[in-house]
């Protein structure tokens, strides 16, 4: 579990929707690596956002598991979108997190509470701006993954 403060100062974060970095940006390079990455853990596959702009690619589970907890998916009421990556110009992710978790990591620096949150679970991660960064960032999405993961036990 990531408990190491994210270095330097915060990027900018629009502030009228649909949410989104504006300063410091993953490269294309860092933010193609963040996605293979992402998609190459076990048992998600990509499709479409169902709540976020063309670009953003989501992280579905892929055996089709249905929305079953709301505070664990950013599409409450539809098919379970725990992650979803949003593209190359803006590079940043909106996630679902428990809500202690979320501020803990807003906290240590990796992002903030999602600007239409609903549940408090929701909260946008910075995109990475180095290796290590898309590590981190990868162990955050795997967090995200297993809460939604619990609503199915």
């Amino acid at each position: 579990m990531l408990v190491v403060p994210r270095v330097g100062e915060r990027p900018m974060v629009s502030s009228v929707g649909p949410q989104t970095q504006l300063t410091q940006c993953s490269t294309p390079e860092l933010w193609g690596l963040l996605v293979q990455r992402t998609f190459a853990l076990p048992h998600v596959v990509e499709g479409h956002s169902q709540v976020s702009p063309a670009s953003s690619r989501a992280v579905f589970f892929g055996d089709k598991h249905p929305e079953r907890a709301p505070e664990t998916s950013l599409a409450p009421g539809q098919r379970l979108e725990p992650v979803h990556l949003h593209g190359v110009s803006d590079t940043s992710l909106h996630l679902c997190l428990p809500a202690e978790r979320g501020h803990e990591l807003a906290r240590l620096g990796w992002g903030e509470p999602h600007q239409y949150e609903d549940f408090g679970t929701e909260f946008l991660i910075y995109g990475p701006r180095s290796i290590n960064e898309v590590d981190a960032v990868v162990s955050i999405i795997e967090e995200s993954l297993i809460f939604a993961r619990q609503a199915f036990r």
